[in-house]
């Protein structure tokens, strides 16, 4: 057989029957589109998808069979800030031999019955990197109330890769519509991320769909069409959340097998055990982790000797710690050379961490490599490998049956504590003398601020003067640790006052050092407050130090959830003694809120004692890391009452 007609007919089921679903034609627009003003879901959008149309299919083309993509999208703009949207970027994909093409572009601007369309020579081919460009244009004559129509063609050679949909952007989308035909010879790991929901979800097989010359059995094929109307815009602007990789409402596909016409089975998707194996010989990671007799003779013997295997542990981690500069590089997939990081002393993540294995495991410490996603990557796949989900490297570490996440990176982290940016729930261990296994991310638990103050005023000066005791714990103490951390002192408490308001200086400043366990600190102030007396009365702000400035939560809705990453926990107290000559006028208003479930509690609580003592107590706390999307709401308006007492506040003292 012709070596051409046998490369047709081994993947002839990619090119199929199937008529493509009604399209809207290019270059009209209908009285909606030309009388749309806002978007009633989200009046604050700038730009707004009123169409969004895709389409893949595979097709012969000169004897070669291409993946093609369809596209073609209006965009209303709304505001000034929607003019952004005006440039377009394509990316397409570079391989060693292939590449991928864009054609087909065409654009307008629509201003009312003026058209404007996108001339050949005003579209750019840009290099991003190694494998990736991008075709770049602008839309001319924007205004705003212009809609922006376009369209365009990808013909790929990387027939396997179907890459899904994106029914969630930036702006809010009128109507999306994602459709695909795939032949019934080909599987497909098929997956819907987010909360949304289709409004259409419709799969219809079709019998003997296909069929080509010198083959006599006829294809089955699948037809997809995948709707979104009204769908929100995706802010990741919003604190408190994971890699929105996890949230953004897309389709994704990822080929599992193909079955070919001699009857087998070609398998896409690897296993762990496939995994393993290949871990073992990689150049980069596996054979990495066995250079423990070069650092045995590049550190001080006692290092690795002396010492109980908690001693020696920490001892190693220090050491690592101090030894390297982290380049800010996590390393990975690229090319790790251990030996040479340790001899500069400079190294990326996996060079780092990769060394704390290798001399841990001299030093007679099990220890195995973990495979993480950062917060910003997403979270991995757990039912089948997928590596390009992995970014990170820790080790895993046991000791008298007790384990511990280890990352040397970061100079100031505690022994078995994770920077933020690894708190992602979960990781894969790889242990290569057994099978690897997923492993939970432990987070510290005891996250706290515990603030303790007394004040005496001094009315006839007009003044108070006073002791603040501020101690920090778990990651608290951590961004606490951080802000004093390689800065000068009087910088560090300039800081501090300026945080603290215009009146308050800080006459004295002690930090403590009695605490052995790495995770708190505290520090000591003694301060002073002026212009507390206005018409003869007293107004006192009762919180020196506020925890929250502003609500974090400002979007009227959120489809995904909140992720504080850690526990928090903050305590308040403040005593002050009544002067002589003065009485109590008023006090703010008393605050207690349970979340649902004792998710969280807010205590507020401002009293005078009969000795003529004021108290006033806060207690801040959430009892999850993780809030649903369903309890957004409640969150925001749980931290909208933080806010207010914090910052609304006032005890009023009038003269007797």
């Amino acid at each position: 057989m012709d070596r051409n007609v046998f490369f047709l007919v081994c993947i002839s089921l990619l090119a199929y029957g199937l008529s493509a679903q009604p399209k809207i034609d290019f270059g009209k627009l209908s009285q909606n589109e030309k009388d749309f003003k806002v978007f009633k879901k989200d009046t604050t959008a700038v730009a707004v998808f009123l169409y969004e149309y895709g389409d893949n299919y595979f097709e012969v083309r000169n004897n070669f069979i291409w993946l093609i993509t369809e596209y073609h999208a209006k965009i209303k703009i709304l505001k000034e800030e929607g003019f952004r949207k005006a440039n377009i970027e394509i990316p397409y994909y570079r391989g060693e031999n292939s590449s991928e093409k864009v054609q087909k572009i065409r654009a307008i601007t629509h201003n009312g019955t003026v058209k404007v369309s996108l001339r050949p020579t005003e579209v750019f081919d840009v290099d991003v990197s190694e494998r990736w460009s991008q075709k770049r244009f602008a839309f001319p004559n924007v205004k705003v109330g212009s809609v922006l129509e376009y369209t365009y063609e990808i013909q790929s050679p990387f027939h396997f890769n179907l890459n899904g949909w994106d029914f969630q952007s930036d702006i809010p989308k009128v109507y999306t519509e994602y459709n695909a035909r795939i032949p019934g010879n080909w599987v497909y790991n098929r997956s819907l991320i987010g909360e949304l929901k289709l409004d259409i979800n419709k799969a219809t097989l079709k019998k003997n769909c296909f069929s080509i010359p010198a083959v006599s059995k006829n294809a089955d094929c699948e037809a997809l069409k995948y709707v979104m109307k009204d769908v929100p815009a995706f802010y990741e602007s919003e604190e408190f959340m994971l890699s929105g990789n996890n949230y953004r409402s897309r389709l994704d596909f990822e080929l599992s097998e193909y079955q070919n016409l001699r009857g087998g089975t070609e398998k896409y998707t690897k296993s762990w055990q496939d995994v393993d194996r290949e871990f073992k010989k990689d150049q980069d990671i596996g054979r990495q982790l066995r250079k423990k007799n070069f650092f045995e003779k590049k550190v001080p013997s006692e290092l690795i000797t002396e010492g109980s295997k908690m001693e020696r542990a920490k001892n190693i981690y220090a050491f690592v710690q101090n030894h390297f500069v982290w380049n800010k590089k996590f390393g990975l997939w690229q090319d790790n050379r251990v030996k040479q990081a340790f001899d500069n002393q400079i190294g990326n993540v996996a060079e780092i961490n990769i060394t704390l294995i290798n001399l841990l495991n001299a030093a007679g410490i099990n220890s195995n490599m973990v495979l993480l996603a950062t917060r910003e990557r997403g979270l991995p796949k757990k039912n089948h490998p997928v590596m390009s989900d992995f970014n990170y490297i820790i080790s895993k570490t046991e000791i008298d049956g007790q384990e511990y996440l280890l990352d040397a990176t970061d100079k100031l982290m505690p022994f078995g504590m994770l920077p933020f940016r690894c708190l992602n729930y979960y990781g894969r261990v790889m242990d290569f003398d057994k099978a690897s296994y997923w492993q939970n991310i432990e987070v510290e638990k005891k996250n706290k601020h515990v603030i303790r103050a007394k004040m005496e005023l001094y009315p006839g000066q007009g003044n108070a003067i006073g002791t603040l005791v501020w101690t920090s714990m778990g990651y608290s103490f951590l961004n606490q640790k951080r802000a004093t951390h390689n800065i000068a002192q009087e910088e560090y408490l300039n800081q501090i006052e300026e945080d603290f308001g215009d009146d308050f200086y800080i006459t004295s400043y002690t930090l403590g050092d009695k605490f052995s366990d790495g995770r708190r600190m505290t520090e000591k102030f003694e301060f002073e407050i002026e212009n507390m007396v206005q018409d003869g009365n007293i107004y006192l702000n009762p919180f020196l130090v506020k925890f929250f400035a502003s609500n974090p939560f400002k979007a009227s809705e959120r489809h995904y959830p909140i992720d504080f990453g850690y526990l928090r926990n903050n305590a308040y107290s403040l005593s002050v003694k009544i002067p002589k000559g003065y009485k109590l006028k008023s006090l703010p208003e008393k605050k207690l809120i349970v979340l649902p479930g004792n998710a969280g509690l807010f205590r507020f609580e401002c009293q005078e004692a009969a000795n003529g003592i004021l108290t006033v107590i806060f207690d801040f706390k959430l009892s999850y890391t993780q809030y649903r999307s369903d309890a957004y709401q409640t969150i925001k308006q749980f931290f909208q009452q933080v806010v207010e007492a914090q910052t609304q506040s006032y005890i009023v003292l009038e003269k007797v």
